[in-house]
């Protein structure tokens, strides 16, 4: 039986990255995979979807150039080309992550794995024995009792991205962020799309401002909030209103997007703590069993890419004997859409419910020299920041607008080092730059 420093099941965002970093530390490891290296990630979730969010984007952005001064003619979509050109990026990335595994004399199994006891891993036909296990097992789309939920033109954001054609009219239950983000490309290549959401607001981790500020700049997309679907028929969706009263849509294609549960098949001689949202672990991702940590989407404790690639790094500093550990009050999250929106730390509601007095200001989007060059007047956009009242430290800054993804890092180092209002107003920010928005904002909180 071969044994190994460290076993890591799973090689998506938290697994690959774990694998890595203790790898480069000079540990031995091996990596077991069932499916492909990369996870949902890299192959059925974040990359593919931004490929064809991109896609879309250029196809909207040619269809509307003429107001800025280019005129094209016949601008057309192909979704067999964007698929293409998604296909493409999903298998460069994910040869990358072959490449780093190597690099790092990762050794990699691709195989459905069964753990045996603490220490050792069953992986097909082989059994490897290791000093401490880290589970990145994922997780995969919950799919609710709705009656005709099992027909084929049903599909979970893993089959959506490979069909052949464009939908006519497509029905996405649930309004989060992957039901939204498909919203807005199927919206902006020319399909009919309607969301049908439990809550009585989209986006339940945005500010509710900001969340109703998407729903009016996503204006191709019909919402029907406060929701229940009843049932899927062969070419319609059934549903109660929020008033109770059954309602009827068509749809040819309908995307199911209400959550994600946890993989933790093959786990069970473990006796690990699992309760319904995944694994406890502490903030070091120390399960209840010794040598054993959990990082990722199986935690249920924040599911997003970027998340779990931290976790792995802190459970690989605790098994070195490294002090880390996770911060989850400083996590980013984006949100791809047309338009972007991003966000990090508290809303204003949360920070209420959390019993602290804070500051907000807000400010438009349009008033900054960048975004307004780019989108013009119409254009919605907002950037909302929250501070405490009392220290005035920065707990939470929300973005509605373009490059939102890429601005949010800078709000998260905020938060994470604790920088109250006076820091940052001494920051220089280039100009013109939508980033400027953030400091804007916190100028604004001594005029509200």
């Amino acid at each position: 039986m071969k044994h190994y420093d460290i076993i890591i099941i799973g090689s998506g965002p938290g697994g690959y990255v774990a694998a890595e970093r203790a790898a480069a530390k000079g540990k031995s490891v091996l990596l077991i995979e069932r499916a492909e290296l990369g996870g949902v990630c890299t192959n059925w979730g974040c990359i593919p979807t931004k490929s064809l969010l991109n896609s879309a984007k250029l196809y909207a952005h040619a269809s509307d150039s003429e107001r800025f001064g280019v005129r094209s003619e016949k601008v057309s979509f192909s979704l067999k080309d964007a698929m293409a050109w998604k296909d493409d990026t999903v298998e460069t990335l994910r040869k990358g992550i072959g490449f780093l595994m190597k690099k790092y004399s990762v050794e990699v199994r691709f195989a459905e794995a069964e753990c045996l006891d603490p220490s050792r891993v069953r992986a097909g036909d082989e059994t490897f024995s290791c000093t401490d296990l880290i589970i990145a097992t994922g997780s995969s789309a919950a799919l609710p009792p709705i009656p005709g939920i099992d027909q084929d033109h049903v599909m979970t954001n893993r089959e959506v991205l490979s069909i052949e054609q464009l939908p006519e009219k497509l029905a996405v239950i649930g309004g989060g962020v992957i039901g939204m983000e498909f919203a807005s490309f199927f919206s902006q290549v020319g399909v009919e799309v309607h969301v049908i959401e439990m809550l009585d607001e989209v986006l339940p981790l945005m500010d509710p401002e900001m969340a109703k500020l998407m729903r009016r700049e996503m204006k191709q997309v019909t919402y029907h909030l406060g929701a229940r679907v009843t049932e899927i028929g062969t070419d319609t969706v059934t549903f109660t209103d929020k008033k109770g009263k059954q309602q009827q849509i068509d749809a040819d294609t309908v995307l199911v997007s209400t959550g994600r549960v946890p993989n933790t098949a093959g786990l069970e001689a473990l006796s690990l703590d699992i309760r319904k949202g995944g694994i406890v672990t502490d903030q070091r991702m120390r399960t209840n069993i010794p040598h054993v940590y959990a990082v990722g989407d199986v935690t249920g404790k924040s599911l997003l890419a970027h998340s779990a690639s931290r976790m792995g790094e802190v459970a690989v500093d605790a098994i070195l004997g490294t002090p880390s550990q996770m911060r989850y009050e400083a996590i980013p999250w984006a949100l791809y859409s047309q338009p972007e929106a991003a966000g990090c730390g508290h809303t204003e509601t949360s920070a209420r419910e959390a019993g602290l007095e804070v500051l907000t200001a807000s400010v438009q989007m349009r008033s900054n020299g960048r975004f307004l060059a780019e989108h013009g007047k119409k254009a919605g956009g907002l950037c909302k920041v929250v501070a405490e009242a009392s220290t005035r430290r920065i707990i939470g800054v929300h973005l509605v607008g373009s490059v939102s993804s890429e601005i949010i890092y800078g709000a998260a180092a905020m938060i994470e080092s604790e920088l109250r209002v006076e820091d940052v107003k001494e920051i220089i920010f280039p100009h013109p730059s939508v980033s400027e928005i953030i400091k804007d904002a916190l100028w604004a909180l001594d005029e509200a």
